[in-house]
């Protein structure tokens, strides 16, 4: 009897744990209907209370609905970095969820609801509670329309597949009491609780089904292919529908792929040894893949690439085919792998996938490619060799990449949420980071401890939902050292890390040195003796050793470096080293190097590049530009660019100081000081010489990504010109002026406001002006540039209307706008527009104030970049009553702020469309300064 009794408990207890660990479970009878892009599903989901709480509502994710209008979540986030493709989207190439009805075991209906503001998960009301343990059976029916693929690459294409990502509905992620409630953004991170899930899957004949799942397929008579797939332990899978499949089958002992990625030079046996060289390492390193299948994209491929390959021309080719092909696959494979099988929360702990990903990657490149470049075999080419971008590691790349953000003051902790980071850091900068710091950590505890580590907390957390505690918990189980300071600086923290020895001193044998932290992030780093580049000795300086001296062996080292080879990513490694011979210990020879290169820490690099401008009184100016700007940003910024006048036959051009200071911790971020000067002609026969010395203080918002940015300015500008017997404006030869001013400014694709106010002293005249500029996109796609401007004279003891407010084209007395002919009162050099003042287009009889000015600028498009435009003003002169004007016209507004025509009808003047030579009254904006257009394009990502 008892030995029964023993039998019923051990069955007791089995069952128990059983039901714990029990997944959801979805199941799917899902139709495609091509033509109208959208899938028929009906639905069955088991849902299974895991947790300790009783609850009341249930949360599915459908982030399908992402899609449906320009409000969500997601639209946001396209014009937050400036992606205009979905805001002038066509209805049907967006997705939703449409006629969802769901029902509970009893085929009662459960009414549910979703938020106007996060419309892409729905919170669906019980009857009665759900107690832990039990489950609950809900019948959905709905019709998912699928998106087109053109937003995230995922949806429909015009050649007719479908790439599905995110289409069905699946209960939320549940944690620390409460379900997980993320929206889509576009970040691949959807948090989805771990469920079974089979799905019947009818599409037409003429099509194919490929998928990760485990998958079987039957023809019906009604020409329909039927696909029963199914998978266990499953927060995402792979599903896309071709008319022909592209995808080629690799197997091997342990796992199939299924890949579309390409290369035409490669046979499909070296793409096979390639493939299984990377599973049998990613086996060995991490533990073996949990499922049957897994599937490697080009569209996976194309939204997470690996970027520096994913830069270069086709026609550049510094890497092997086999090796681009191999780093694809290697990137997607590690990306995959590891967001299927391992059940982190996506979006908060996202720097484990990234920096196992990237970890994995560096030991990848170590074993088998350890003597490779960052720039492959363009490093051998002789003229190259003095670069020092051709002499990097491959796997130094990483390091860059988190320090160009880092010197810009715009890295930010790894432990932040996704959602939060800047796109740079989202995509690239945080990726490197992480796969850096597990390395730097793996190098300090050593014996394999991190690599230990990795593979239990793999081989633990197949089946359940894990978060970063676990895999700290793991990492500190496996080595005796105290690494707190690992998760408290380096991933909950962006301080930056930066030592430099304080002292050095050596006798025959011995060397004596102490280390001084210049940064709070205190933290583990190793010292290096090395004689004519030969490592001769390495020791890790702990923690609370970085502030005492120390004496060890010279070993016949000339050299002592501190973080040698980067295992630390240390923010200033120019401060790294002494030298243990010669007069001037750290004398850094002067290095001149062509175009661009990266920071070099052992040389004082001066980057010399030919330079070319135009205006029209200097003629083409060719010279040469010498500067320190390589592509980390430097705390002392030097730019000196002499030229060559050919139309004045002398000497002109300009220079550039600049010192950086960064504020890590404040809204102020960043402090500039600078002076710069410009000598260029005026006009044909008269020169200028302009001198700048400034301060700029900039803010952002404590939120990174927040497009909001402010900056304080104050500066003198100094002003000595050559007197000119053509340009008869009665302008003083010699002036100066200090100019103090805000601008606050916020701008995305859908709207843009900035706000400046300028306050200008000078000693014959002071003036006060603001100006607001606001533009927005409206839902059907039209745009309204709306601009206000006043501004008032404090005092004015000028003879002429040289410091006058302008109507239609400032004089330009500060030197601060880029005019071709700044002088010129007609031909096509007087025709150019810049949007100052009162930014009027027309040019009015009387066109300056110099009591105050208040002007209106306001254009509406009409048709895609056509727009119409009006200015109203009021202006007053001393002794005149004040004068109402206005003018009206068609604006092409090809690329805002860059390159515009305006095309004048009516103003003050009358009817200027029926004048005679009208082409003398069209107006342009054109922007030919590369670092203007640089920044179009780069706004996205800081």
């Amino acid at each position: 009897m008892r030995s029964n009794l023993k039998i019923v408990f051990y069955l007791f207890v089995l069952l128990a744990s059983v039901k714990q660990y029990a997944q959801h479970h979805n199941n799917l009878s899902v139709e495609l209907n091509p033509e109208s892009k959208i899938l028929n599903v009906k639905q069955e989901i088991t849902f299974i209370n895991q947790s300790e709480d009783s609850l009341t509502t249930i949360v599915l994710n459908d982030w399908n609905t992402a899609y449906s209008n320009k409000n969500t979540p997601l639209a946001k986030r396209f014009s937050d970095e400036f992606y205009r493709g979905f805001h002038l989207a066509k209805e049907e190439e967006r997705g939703s969820t449409l006629n969802l009805t769901i029902l509970d075991e009893n085929q009662l209906f459960l009414s549910w609801e979703r938020t106007e503001k996060n419309p892409d998960y729905i919170v669906v009301q019980l009857r009665n509670k759900l107690l832990p343990n039990q489950k609950i059976k809900l019948q959905l029916t709905y019709v998912s329309k699928i998106p087109s693929d053109k937003f995230t690459k995922y949806g429909y294409n015009s050649n007719g597949t479908f790439n599905l990502k995110d289409w069905y509905l699946t209960p939320a992620r549940y944690e620390n009491h409460a379900f997980t409630k993320y929206s889509n953004m576009n970040l691949d991170d959807i948090a989805n609780a771990i469920s079974n899930v089979t799905i019947d899957f009818k599409i037409p004949i003429h099509f194919e089904l490929t998928s990760d799942l485990k998958s079987t397929k039957t023809i019906s008579k009604d020409d329909f292919t039927q696909y029963q797939l199914s998978g266990n332990n499953r927060t995402v899978f792979s599903l896309i529908i071709e008319p022909k499949s592209s995808f080629e089958s690799y197997k091997n002992n342990a796992i199939e792929v299924l890949t579309d990625l390409k290369n035409s030079k490669l046979e499909p046996i070296q793409k096979a040894i390639v493939i299984d060289k990377i599973i049998n390492f990613t086996t060995n390193l991490i533990g073996k893949y949990p499922h049957d299948r897994i599937i490697i994209s080009k569209t996976d491929y194309e939204r997470n690439p690996f970027y520096g390959l994913n830069q270069l021309p086709s026609f550049i080719s510094p890497f092997p085919d086999d090796f681009i092909y191999e780093i694809k696959f290697l990137k997607t494979y590690l990306n995959e792998y590891l967001k299927t099988s391992l059940h982190l929360d996506p979006r908060k702990d996202n720097w484990i996938y990234d920096g196992i990903q990237v970890y994995a990657m560096m030991k990848y490149i170590d074993e088998n490619y350890p003597d490779t470049k960052m720039l492959g075999s363009a490093s051998n080419i002789r003229l190259l060799k003095s670069f020092n971008l051709t002499n990097v590691g491959f796997n130094d790349q990483y390091s860059y990449f988190y320090m160009l953000m880092a010197r810009k003051n715009l890295d930010q902790p790894l432990g932040d949420s996704k959602n939060s980071l800047i796109k740079f850091n989202e995509q690239i900068a945080s990726k490197y980071r992480a796969g850096l710091s597990i390395r730097f950590l793996d190098n300090y505890l050593q014996n394999n401890a991190v690599i230990t580590s990795i593979r239990q907390f793999y081989h633990q957390n197949h089946t359940k939902q894990v978060t970063r505690n676990d895999f700290e918990s793991v990492l500190k189980a496996n080595t005796k050292k105290d690494i707190s300071w690992f998760f408290n600086t380096i991933i909950n923290s962006r301080d930056i890390i930066d030592y430099k020895f304080s002292s050095v001193t050596k006798t025959r044998d011995s060397i004596t040195f102490s280390v001084r932290n210049k940064t709070a992030a205190v933290i583990p780093i190793p010292v290096y003796g090395t004689k004519k580049g030969e490592i001769v000795f390495k020791q890790w300086l702990d923690i609370k050793e970085c502030d005492n001296s120390f004496t060890i062996a010279k070993n016949n080292a000339d050299k002592i470096i501190l973080n040698l080879k980067n295992e630390v990513p240390e923010y200033n490694l120019r401060n790294n080293w002494k030298k243990l011979s010669g007069f001037f210990p750290n004398n850094r020879p002067v290095k001149f190097v062509f175009m661009k290169d990266l920071e070099d820490p052992y040389y004082n690099q001066v980057l010399y590049v030919p330079s070319i401008g135009y205006n029209l009184y200097d003629g083409i100016t060719p010279g040469i530009r010498l500067h320190n700007k390589t592509i980390l940003d430097k705390p002392f910024i030097f730019d000196i660019n002499p030229s060559y006048s050919t139309k004045s036959d002398n000497l002109s051009g300009s220079a550039h100081f600049v010192a950086n200071q960064n504020f890590r911790n404040s809204t102020l971020y960043n402090a500039k000081y600078s002076i710069s000067g410009s000598y260029f002609h005026y006009a044909q026969d008269a020169a200028y010489l302009r001198l700048n010395p400034t301060v700029q203080l900039r803010i952002r918002e404590p939120n990174f990504r927040d497009n909001r940015k402010q900056l304080f300015l104050f500066r003198q500008v100094i002003v000595n010109k050559e007197k000119s017997i053509l340009v008869l404006d009665n302008s003083p030869e010699n002036y100066s002026v200090f100019d103090a001013r805000y601008i606050n400014t916020k701008t995305e694709v859908t709207n843009h406001f900035n706000f400046t106010t300028d306050l200008q002293i000078s000693g014959k005249f002071g003036k006060i002006t603001g100006e607001i500029e606001y533009r927005k996109l409206f839902e059907n796609n039209r745009q309204i540039n709306l601009r206000l401007y006043a501004g008032s004279f404090l005092y004015n003891k000028t003879q002429s209307d040289f410091f006058s407010f302008a109507l239609d084209r400032p004089t330009d007395y500060l030197f601060d706008y880029n005019y071709l002919g700044r002088s010129e009162n007609s031909g096509l050099f007087s025709q150019q527009y810049l949007v100052a003042e009162g930014g009027f287009k027309s040019k009015i009889n009387t066109p300056f104030a110099n009591r105050w000015i208040t002007s209106m600028n306001a254009s509406y498009s009409i048709w895609n970049w056509i727009e119409v435009y009006g200015d109203l003003g009021i202006i007053k002169n001393k002794g005149i009553k004040e004068r109402f004007v206005y003018d009206s016209g068609i604006r092409l507004n090809l690329v805002t702020d860059y390159f515009e025509l305006y095309f004048p009808i009516y103003s003050t003047n009358g009817w200027e469309i029926g004048e005679k030579n009208y082409n003398e009254k069209v107006r342009f904006i054109v922007t030919f300064s590369p670092k203007t257009l640089i920044n179009l394009f780069n706004r996205k990502w800081f």
